[in-house]
């Protein structure tokens, strides 16, 4: 019996660099067998592509889900923001840790699981294809492999014990749910397998920026390494940290406002970005999941702004102990931190708001030029996933770790920001992360692999919550539609309330 080719049922896009204006688009049947479908380069290639297109809908998975924004607003320096603690209240339940199993925000749940079976697709298929080369044919196999890795990655994030499977499933569509140490050998097994293929290259070419290579996967091993705190792959973390400081192919840039602009997009400092562009991009309220800008940076505009930015909810304020935090002269407070607190006949005050908003994402007031579609979906700007920055300060935790002498890469990191140099311990490494990544979606994370977390995230240092963080907070719980669909499914004790 035949397999249909179900997961890529919608046609798919992907702008591989957002500095021109050529999409990649696959237009197929959904109906059509995968041993029929498989049958050029070119349909390698829209599979490959299809794969990747998730991650252009995850500003928007059928619902406000920007991973930075769910990130930050679960630690200490954003709040949720927007018009009352109604106005997308799974976000601001999140905020509040007060999910629950039918109210969050679950719809990343599906978009994740798409890309993981979208990579399948390729994977299990792409020794099917006739006249491709070999080496070809390994290099499409491990971008799909690092693409699998880095769904599940987030989903183990989020929600610790998963349904994993390496192969895509046939009916009821159910897949064993593994706990969440067994869900990270499994994806951290599928990078060190990436590592021995010797198929990717170090850094993207010219025109392919965006997509997998093997540097972004060093930093999603490495990342993946430190937040499950094996200690037994730290050596090889550290390896891999060096190997891309020893390269020679990155280095910080000295302005760091400069980083947010268009202009900034896949400078010196940038490993991995998420493509977007404004130009040509046809996305719209009707086709949320057509490829070009985002919304994102309308979510956390500026209500009401009457210059200098574009208009938009008023989500995502900054705490005024993110802005208190950093040391007079840190060039990276102005660049990561927006102070309208003076402008008040300039905008429309909301729920949470402080007069501070996230500068790095917010929305440019040219940040649409070019767009065919709405507006408001359209922000051009790329998300910035993986900077040197984070390699630095990486390879300073893990030396430490090892007990190794980090000291320099936290020092070339302080210098940049041209504040003092500290010492190499843990706490001066995690506060100089603090302020490197500012509403980049990273500080949550580091609290709870650090264990940081049930000191810093208290109900008493935060304006608004009522609860305390504790471990059972750690795992979302997994929505009521998918324990329905699967009586095998164990809910994470996540505290009603």
């Amino acid at each position: 019996m035949k397999k249909n080719l179900y997961i890529l049922c919608a046609a798919a896009a992907l702008l591989f660099t957002s500095c021109g204006e050529k999409f990649i688009t696959a237009v197929h049947n959904s109906a059509e067998p995968v041993d029929e479908y498989f049958i050029n380069v070119d349909r390698a290639n829209q599979s490959l592509v299809a794969a990747y297109n998730p991650l252009n809908w995850l500003d928007y998975a059928w619902g406000y889900t920007p991973l930075m924004f769910l990130s930050d607003i679960m630690a200490d320096d954003i709040y949720c923001g927007g018009s009352d603690e109604n106005d997308q209240a799974s976000l601001s339940r999140a905020h509040l840790y007060k999910l629950t199993e039918t109210e969050l925000p679950s719809s990343i749940w599906t978009a994740l699981y798409s890309g993981v079976n979208r990579s399948n697709v390729l994977i299990e298929h792409i020794d099917l294809v006739p006249d491709m080369s070999d080496a070809l044919k390994n290099q499409y196999r491990a971008e799909a492999m690092v693409l699998k890795a880095y769904y599940y990655e987030i989903l183990w994030k989020f929600w610790g014990n998963i349904p994993y499977y390496d192969q895509n499933l046939s009916q009821p569509y159910h897949a064993p749910q593994l706990k969440a140490d067994e869900v990270y050998e499994n994806v951290i097994s599928i990078l060190e397998e990436v590592f021995t293929m010797n198929a990717l290259p170090a850094k993207a070419t010219a025109g392919n920026e965006g997509r997998i290579t093997l540097d972004m996967a060093y930093m999603l091993y490495a990342e993946m390494v430190m937040y499950q705190e094996d200690k037994s792959r730290y050596e090889k973390a550290l390896g891999y940290m060096e190997t891309i400081i020893n390269s020679g192919r990155y280095s910080l840039v000295a302005d760091y406002a400069s980083m947010w602009e268009v202009e900034g997009e896949w400078g010196p400092e940038s490993i991995w970005e998420i493509n977007f562009t404004s130009v040509g991009s046809v996305r719209s309220w009707s086709n949320m999941l057509a490829s070009g800008g985002h919304v994102y940076g309308t979510l956390i505009g500026i209500n009401g702004a009457k210059k200098d930015w574009y208009s938009g909810w008023g989500f995502g304020p900054v705490a005024v102990s993110a802005w208190d935090m950093f040391d007079e002269g840190d060039i990276r407070r102005d660049a990561s931190i927006l102070d309208w607190r003076n402008e008040a006949d300039n905008y429309s005050a909301r729920w949470q708001d402080t007069g501070l908003f996230q500068r790095k994402y917010i929305g440019r007031k040219d940040g649409t030029a070019g767009a065919l579609g709405d507006s408001d979906v359209n922000q051009g700007s790329n998300f910035r996933i993986y900077r040197y920055a984070e390699t630095l300060l990486n390879a300073a935790e893990l030396s430490l770790a090892l007990g190794k002498d980090g000291s320099k890469y936290l020092k070339e990191v302080q210098q940049r920001a041209k504040v003092k140099t500290t010492d190499c311990t843990l706490d001066n490494i995690i506060e100089e992360r603090h302020k490197e990544f500012v509403s980049e979606g990273k500080r949550y994370w580091d609290l709870v692999r650090t264990g940081k977390a049930s000191q810093v995230l208290k109900a008493n240092n935060h304006a608004y919550r009522e609860y305390d963080w504790t471990e059972d907070l750690k795992y979302w719980p997994i929505q009521i539609s998918e324990m329905d669909k699967d009586g095998d499914l164990v809910q994470n004790p996540y505290p009603v309330r």
